[in-house]
This record gives structure tokens, sequence and C-alpha cells, in this order.
């Protein structure tokens, strides 16, 4: 296996602009995915995710690469504070939607786990950490985006 690139697909029953609205907007990201977030998802534009709570929390900085209602929704994240989001740096995570029947389509793909320099170990290891986390939040997505578009 390569680890170069992740992708992940599930099927939502939920309209693609809700399940946009559920992937892009802060106050439905702190619903399935991380436990907080500061700064905002407008392109060009991000701030930090953060996992945990109280003094264990893991700060995680993104920045919004595009927004393409309801299509598409990606970011970098990352990246080390104070550096500019890009290719080698950061990791860019995809957001695709299509209609399907009556629901959508999410394809989510993570890529730049090579990129980043890292050692084997590293790409491996990080690989699989988020291979197994979006597994789990996407199953948080795809009940609390079902829910929000009944």
């Amino acid at each position: 296996m390569e680890y170069g690139t992740l992708e992940r697909d599930i099927h939502i029953e939920a309209s693609p602009e809700v399940v946009f609205d559920v992937v892009s907007s802060p106050e439905h990201l702190r619903e399935w995915w991380p436990d907080t977030l500061e700064g905002t998802t407008q392109v060009g534009e991000g701030g930090r995710f953060g996992f945990g709570t109280g003094e264990g929390v893991k700060w995680v900085r993104f920045t919004v690469v595009d927004a393409v209602p309801p299509r598409l929704f990606s970011f970098r994240w990352m990246h080390e504070e104070g550096e500019t989001a890009q290719e080698g740096n950061s990791n860019l995570v995809v957001f695709a939607l299509e209609p399907d029947g009556t629901g959508t389509r999410l394809t989510v793909t993570e890529s730049g786990f090579r990129e980043q320099g890292w050692a084997q170990a590293q790409v491996l290891a990080t690989y699989e950490d988020h291979y197994s986390g979006w597994g789990h939040f996407l199953e948080r997505l795809q009940t609390y985006a079902a829910k929000v578009g009944a």
C-alpha cells in the first residue's frame, strides 16, 4: 500500500445542500468532528480544530482551500503555526458530494502524507490514524446529517 492518499466513501440520507452545510459550517462541524473550532470556514481563511478537552486539547491548524456549494469543500490542515498551508507542509482534505437517490454520496479524500517529508514510520502511523479516525467521524457525520436533513 502506498499510504499517500486515503479515500472514504459513504451514503448519507440527506440532500447535498444539507450535507455541504454540515461539512462546511463551524456550528455543524462541532457536532460530529472536532470538539471545538476556532476561526472561520471561509475560503482563504481558517483557524484551528481542537480535539479533546481541558489540558488535553490537541490543536490542529487549518486553512480553507475551496467551497463550491453543494458539491465540494476542501481545506489544508496540520501546518505549523505561522506557516502558510501549502503542499509539502499540510494535508489536503476534500469533501466531494454527489446526489445519490434520496440522499448524497460523500467521498472524503485526504492526501499529502508523503509530501510532508516524514520518515516512513511516521507516514504509516499518521495514515493509519487518519484512516481510522475518518471511519469513526464519518459514522457520526452520517447520523448527524441525516438528523439535520429530517
